[in-house]
């Protein structure tokens, strides 16, 4: 995920829960069929749940986290840290510039509210709870300015895949991120696995597994 992709908390605002929300569509810059695929798939469901299994580096410094996701329309998201640095961490999101969120252990009972960007609301390289859905990973690669290409990904895990392989064009704009590859299910048309690239170095490596659709998920499932 670009910074502005993978987990844990927050996000900039009630403005970007309308694109949370539109999906790649809204700001389009880039276009490939996959992104298309994705975008009519996610207007007819409601909520879905998933788990993101991250790998972030930046520097020497590495982490590697679990995380269980939950989204409802138009802008509810919740995050538990299962694995890794954090564990029994979580948050929620409700389109402000605000994330309600618990740390892990002794500590898990206390809830506080904190800025979206605060130090315990953000993964290593800085990545926020909005920045970690799904339709929030494949709208970068709409409007992040570069040159995008589609190609058949081949199977990955086992799901047959469309690979969208985005040679940024500014990567000091973008975190210094200069490439990053999406696998997408040809079947769902939902994300498999993202990988980026700060030059040669792998930045973020993550997958996706268990992704469930309209599960019935209600507000009282994001307590803010």
């Amino acid at each position: 995920m670009n910074l502005r992709r993978s987990p844990l908390f927050g996000a900039v605002a009630s403005a970007l829960g309308v694109l949370l929300c539109s999906g790649a569509a809204a700001l389009a810059a880039n276009a490939a069929p996959a992104i298309a695929a994705f975008d009519r798939s996610f207007a007819s469901i409601n909520d879905y749940t998933c788990v993101l299994h991250v790998h972030e580096a930046k520097g020497s410094a590495t982490q590697d986290r679990v995380y269980q996701y939950s989204f409802m329309k138009p802008h509810y998201a919740k995050t538990l840290i299962l694995d890794g640095d954090g564990k029994g961490s979580g948050g929620v999101w409700v389109g402000t510039d605000q994330i309600s969120g618990h740390q892990g252990g002794l500590f898990s009972g206390i809830h506080l509210k904190v800025d979206i960007h605060d130090h315990r609301a953000v993964s290593l390289r800085g990545a926020t709870i909005p920045e970690g859905l799904l339709q929030r990973i494949v709208d970068n690669y709409a409007t992040i300015p570069g040159k995008l290409i589609q190609t058949d990904g081949g199977k990955v895990a086992g799901v047959a895949t469309d690979r969208l392989d985005l040679k940024v064009a500014d990567p000091a704009s973008n975190y210094d991120v200069s490439e990053q590859i999406l696998y997408l299910s040809k079947e769902t048309h939902w994300p498999v696995r993202q990988i980026m690239y700060s030059g040669s170095q792998i930045v973020l490596d993550e997958s996706v597994t268990d992704l469930k659709t309209n599960t019935g998920l209600t507000q009282s499932d994001f307590p803010f």
